[in-house]
């Protein structure tokens, strides 16, 4: 399942950081940026199941970044 976040990151030194930082703390995720999207997004992937959004909240938030959830819109 992926799940999309936006976030307030700024450049390519603070996603790679936080990339780390979520492998790190979730092994089986992946996540990338796309930091040309004017909402800075993060997409996670989770090959086993679905993503913890809260965990990620959490995470992100701890290192003093704004994230939420990217609600689909249909």
């Amino acid at each position: 399942m992926v799940e999309v976040f936006k976030t307030n990151v700024a450049d390519v030194l603070q996603a790679d950081y936080l990339i780390e930082l979520i492998h790190a703390n979730c092994p089986t995720y992946r996540a990338n940026f796309d930091l040309e999207d004017c909402d800075r997004i993060l997409r996670i992937v989770d090959g086993n199941g679905s993503v913890c959004a809260s965990t990620i909240i959490a995470l992100l938030e701890k290192h003093d970044f704004e994230v939420e959830v990217l609600e689909d819109i249909l």
